[in-house]
């Protein structure tokens, strides 16, 4: 399958998980417009492990958002597995946002009165996943995350590191070909941090899922991604490969 940019550019799509056109993103914050994105554009291939980096106000948590469902672009195009997002209508996003990504957060976002168990289970509810078969899918993820002996333990009875892996848990309930993670390591100390980063590798690696991580930290992002895409004020300044394992 070809996509061909109205300049006259074709790429082949079937090794193509994420193709972003001329997006841009503005909106309104008091009487001020806000140009969020300005007309970027790259593309990155199934598989691959690719950082967002930039200051604050840069773009980086807007571009995971487009790419995840939950905004939608003022202008451009944005093709994510072959489909184009930017066309979407709200029970197609709602779709995208269950079965090709998931998210993870650098709050974590669990529900603070279920256990590890629960929070996984919930995110496969809504994945249609028969109740009989829950529990032990949601088992069988946390034990994938390291977490085997504390899935019966509510968010505040685990550590950082332990509730960042259950939101990586409950990311992979249902088989997303994409992994979104907004700064997971933004809430952790430098050990947790490394071994959340070092879990997110294992898992592009053994899974072959694609990862798309936003982080403010450059250096950790250069040894972890394949690819660093710097941002600032809305537009892509640097698009490098890194360091990170191949």
């Amino acid at each position: 399958m070809l996509f061909t940019y109205k300049r006259g550019m074709s790429f082949q799509m079937e090794n193509t998980m994420i193709q972003v056109q001329n997006l841009s993103r503005t909106y309104m914050k008091g009487m001020v417009k806000v140009h969020a994105l300005r007309n970027i554009s790259f593309s990155m291939s199934r598989g691959e492990f690719t950082a967002i980096v930039g200051r604050s106000g840069s773009g980086k948590s807007t571009l995971l958002n487009l790419i995840g469902g939950l905004d939608t672009a003022t202008s451009g195009h944005l093709i994510v597995n072959q489909k184009d997002l930017t066309s979407m209508k709200r029970m197609e996003l709602a779709h995208h946002r269950r079965f090709t990504v998931g998210m993870i957060f650098q709050s974590f976002n669990l529900i603070p009165s279920r256990t590890a168990l629960e929070n996984v289970s919930l995110a496969l509810t809504f994945g249609n996943v028969p109740g009989k078969k829950r529990d032990l899918l949601a088992a069988a993820l946390l034990s994938k995350v390291g977490l085997n002996t504390r899935m019966h333990h509510k968010p505040g009875e685990l550590s950082g590191g332990e509730a960042q892996r259950v939101a990586i848990a409950r990311a992979l309930a249902n088989h997303p070909v994409i992994l979104l993670a907004d700064e997971p390591t933004g809430n952790l100390d430098v050990k947790t941090s490394a071994e959340i980063l070092d879990l997110l590798v294992a898992l592009n690696r053994s899974e072959g899922v694609t990862v798309l991580m936003v982080t403010h930290d450059e250096k950790s992002a250069g040894k972890t991604a394949h690819r660093m895409i710097q941002l600032q004020d809305g537009r892509i300044i640097h698009d490098i490969s890194s360091r990170g394992p191949q």
